[in-house]
């Protein structure tokens, strides 16, 4: 087999594009899913080799069975999937969380993932030869939390759960899971971290981070291992950012 194909969500920046791209440079087929058409397209005409933009909402199940089919009928099967999209919530005391902003982040955080990877299970217990790996992006958070983000850290923890759980079933099928968490990232979703960010001691202070391109070095390893061989967990994060007790 000489094409691997590889699915990345939320491709269209940060982590995701990163990832996207060192993919592609290793020598994966590289489909990239996410709600910005033009961002996903020019990406992928950067890459070249057959990959693909493809238009996806992961939280609508109809979205992500489309998106899958489509795999399955331009490629005949899926190597690797990585569940990177996610989102967080304006940062607030847990009492004051609105429902609104707790769905959304369960939405997409752990729904999504669940569909993207019911329906990967689907297709690469189907495909021949059988099998294919499915990668999650965790977080830190989903073990030592951020002061005001309980609807993130909840959804990452179940995105932990998830891991686990698709790693014991998957074994059936010659499907291995493993989950990735990231601390702090020179992304523009980490662009207040040099501001300065909320401690678990009520104060501000900046944080360091680092660069994305370690991320997606990770992710690649995760990628190219074989199926009889998994990292589990892996946590990549800045050497010198508050972490154990978050102080």
């Amino acid at each position: 087999m000489t094409q691997r194909i590889a699915l990345v969500t939320g491709a269209g920046s940060g982590i995701g594009q990163a990832c996207a791209v060192a993919l592609g440079r290793a020598g994966f087929t590289v489909v990239l899913a996410g709600r910005r058409r033009d961002r996903l397209d020019a990406i992928a005409a950067e890459l070249g080799n057959d990959s693909v933009a493809v238009t996806a909402d992961v939280t609508d199940e109809a979205s992500v069975d489309a998106l899958f089919e489509g795999i399955r009928s331009r490629f005949g099967r899926l190597d690797v999937l990585f569940n990177n999209a996610g989102t967080g919530a304006p940062a607030r005391p847990l009492e004051d969380t609105r429902l609104e902003e707790w769905r959304a982040v369960v939405e997409t955080n752990v729904t999504g993932v669940f569909l993207c990877t019911r329906a990967a299970f689907r297709l690469m217990k189907a495909q021949t030869p059988r099998g294919g790996r499915i990668i999650n992006n965790g977080s830190i958070s989903a073990m030592t939390p951020r002061p005001n983000i309980a609807a993130y850290t909840a959804s990452k923890h179940a995105v932990t759960g998830l891991t686990k759980q698709a790693a014991l079933e998957g074994r059936r099928h010659d499907i291995a899971c493993g989950q990735i968490d990231i601390g702090n990232t020179a992304t523009d979703m980490a662009s207040q971290m040099s501001k300065g960010v909320l401690q678990a001691d009520d104060s501000l202070k900046p944080e360091p981070t680092f660069d994305v391109r370690h991320v997606a070095e990770a992710v690649v390893y995760m990628a190219r291992l074989p199926l009889d061989a998994n990292v589990l967990s892996m946590t990549v994060m800045a050497t010198r950012m508050p972490f154990v007790g978050r102080g």
